[in-house]
């Protein structure tokens, strides 16, 4: 894959945990990858920044209140016919039934694992320029 530069959403209403999606993401998630960050506190920052940008991944708090990164990956899903892929951090393996219901594409877990959030990351976003091509 040549090299590509993609738009990565965070929300969180906690800046604390967007900072450290951030960090364990990293601006190259791969070494053929790299990545622009938005962020959002908000439901409705987030959704302004979906429709005003091409976001190419979305990385939602599970946890964030009071609308979570859950409801909001549904609601991407569900609302939009090229929703990008959705990617929650959750603070138990266990709500990863929570999420498939919602229909993200993954999960992660707190605390990040830099390792796997980049991998993770990677693939979401090779998936997504796949589709496109």
């Amino acid at each position: 894959m040549t090299e590509g530069k993609y738009t990565v959403l965070l929300y969180s209403d906690d800046p604390q945990v967007r900072d450290r999606m951030r960090l364990a993401i990293g601006t190259r998630p791969a070494k053929d990858l790299a990545v622009d960050f938005v962020e959002s506190s908000t439901y409705d920052e987030t959704i302004r920044l979906i429709d005003a940008h091409d976001v190419d991944l979305v990385v939602l708090d599970g946890e964030a209140a009071p609308a979570g990164g859950l409801g909001i990956a549904r609601q991407l899903k569900d609302e939009l016919s090229d929703a990008p892929p959705t990617c929650v951090v959750i603070a138990r393996a266990a709500d990863r039934w929570l999420a498939a219901y919602a229909r993200v594409d993954a999960t992660l877990v707190h605390p990040l694992d830099p390792v796997l959030t980049g991998r993770t990351v990677a693939n979401l976003l090779r998936g997504r320029a796949a589709l496109a091509s």
